[in-house]
């Protein structure tokens, strides 16, 4: 596995903060955000400067029951050749439901859902990871979730479910702790648990980042600090291996360069953590058979750990300790490409790696169960449709309010004029149209519907903003745009509406 470094995500809001940043090795980029033929001026100057740019998607969505779309792949594909990536990522989830698998209207999230647990789901993502690896021109690594509730009836934990798919499909992984402590609060997952049953060797890097909790629920917001559990539980994976890569990411309520750098060192320091407690645990594992004269030498290499967590090289000699004490663990076959191991008890554990690739009719069938239970679910978040049988209800309620607070964040970013326009009664309006009309396309397409909606109702009640607002509407909507330039249509709309004091 290449190894990475430290590294940040890139943000054009931070974009000449991460430039000056010292001991930044890589920096990943939301892939949809990226457009191959007219890359950002700072992650050019990044990667002529050598810094790995690794496109990061959240939209494929491959926990989804239909087949990967061939054009998103194609999307994500020239962003990796553009950037000169190592690798792309993705989410292990759906963000999408409804179509022809059910007859039903489709529905976009807008937001990463879980999938549930379960063998059908698992076939039809295995599927799915195997179609966008032939599609992409280097290898892929899928990320873990923070889910705020939990399908019923699942067969597996989530550290069981990682380890089939890496297994199945040689996929790498992406794991982020953040994502693993949500997990712990919403769902009473244990991570450390989560980390003793994964596949050490597929993972390819790991995310770090903070949220906040409210009402016993943690939201991963990604606009917080990172805060001691999180911390905790990297250290607790820095135990067990050297991470190829660990990533902060940060997405909203950015703070000053200064905060953003201590936090890097914080995270340099929890790996330095668990990089001594593995090396401790080698030095246990070696002193009954190191020969005479042999402990010193171990005990000189221990100084080796630091320099390993921090994403350096060397510590030869611990390595190969802790390579011989993890398959040990696992029991590895020394077949090239699988990942077996033993130890553990239950149905699950002595099914591990024994199904291989279902038969098409199997994996179709799957597809058309898995489909219904999404759009079942995805229908109660987004319109409003009974909660299916075995929901925690209060937690769907939650889920559901939270999709629409993101939708109307997300649509003042892509339409920064509405909130201008409408000032003080934007989100109030939006919540209101969310609730009545779900997103069935993107946050742009979104937001033109949201002004129509409005405009059709005779709303808003100031002619002057209607006016305004219905001709945002033909500037955005129309073949050509009057004005092609974004913070021109700001600037017009803020005069407008500074016109009316």
């Amino acid at each position: 596995m290449e190894r990475l470094g430290t590294g940040i995500g890139w943000r054009p809001e931070i974009a000449d903060a991460v430039e000056r940043m010292p001991g930044i090795d890589w920096v990943e980029a939301v892939a949809e955000n990226v457009c191959p033929g007219h890359l950002p001026d700072s992650l050019r100057r990044l990667r002529e400067r050598g810094v790995t740019v690794v496109p990061h998607g959240v939209s494929l969505g491959l926990g989804g029951a239909d087949r990967p779309d061939a054009g998103r792949l194609t999307a994500l594909a020239e962003r990796a050749e553009a950037l000169g990536s190592p690798l792309v990522t993705e989410h292990i989830a759906f963000v999408r439901a409804g179509g022809p698998l059910t007859a039903s209207p489709h529905l976009e999230a807008g937001h990463l859902l879980p999938v549930p647990r379960t063998r059908d789901a698992l076939d039809v993502l295995c599927e799915n990871v195997r179609i966008a690896q032939d599609a992409l021109p280097v290898p892929l690594a899928v990320e873990n979730i923070a889910a705020l509730i939990g399908w019923p009836g699942e067969e597996m934990t989530e550290g069981q479910f990682l380890y089939e798919l890496a297994d199945r499909t040689g996929v790498r992984l992406l794991i982020d702790v953040a994502n693993l402590h949500t997990n712990h609060v919403n769902r009473g997952e244990d991570p450390s648990k989560a980390l003793a049953e994964l596949p050490l060797e597929a993972i390819a890097y790991v995310h770090v980042a903070g949220g906040f909790e409210r009402d016993g629920v943690w939201h991963d917001s990604h606009a917080h600090p990172v805060p001691r559990p999180v911390l905790d539980i990297l250290t607790d994976l820095a135990s067990r291996l050297s991470p190829p890569g660990v990533l902060l990411e940060r997405d909203e309520n950015f703070p000053a360069p200064a905060e953003l750098e201590h936090e890097l060192r914080t995270i340099r320091r929890a790996l330095e953590a668990g990089a001594v407690e593995r090396v401790k645990a080698e030095l246990r594992a070696a002193a009954g058979t190191a020969p005479g004269g042999r402990g010193d030498e171990l005990f000189a290499a221990a100084g080796g750990g630091r320099r390993e967590a921090a994403g350096g090289g060397g510590g030869g000699l611990l390595v190969e300790a802790g390579a011989a004490r993890q398959e040990g663990a696992r029991g590895v076959t020394g077949v090239p490409g699988t990942v077996r191991r033993g130890g553990g008890t239950g149905a699950a554990e002595a099914t591990r790696g024994a199904f291989g690739r279902p038969h098409q009719d199997g994996v179709d069938g799957a597809r058309q169960r898995l489909a219904l239970a999404q759009a079942a679910l995805l229908s109660a978040l987004v319109a409003g449709t009974p909660v299916p049988e075995g929901f925690d209800r209060v937690r769907i309620g939650v889920q559901a309010r939270a999709l629409a607070a993101k939708r109307a964040d997300v649509v003042a970013k892509v339409a920064p004029e509405l909130p201008v326009i409408l000032g003080d009664g934007y989100r109030t309006a939006f919540l209101g149209y969310a609730q009545t009309h779900p997103m069935t396309s993107g946050y742009r397409r979104d937001a033109l519907t949201f002004a129509e909606h409005l405009l059709s109702a005779g709303r808003p009640a100031d002619t002057r903003a209607r006016r305004e607002l219905r001709e945002w509407l033909l500037d955005r909507s129309g073949p050509a745009p009057r004005s092609r330039r974004p913070a021109h249509r700001l600037a017009r709309a803020t005069r407008r509406v500074l016109s009316r004091r």
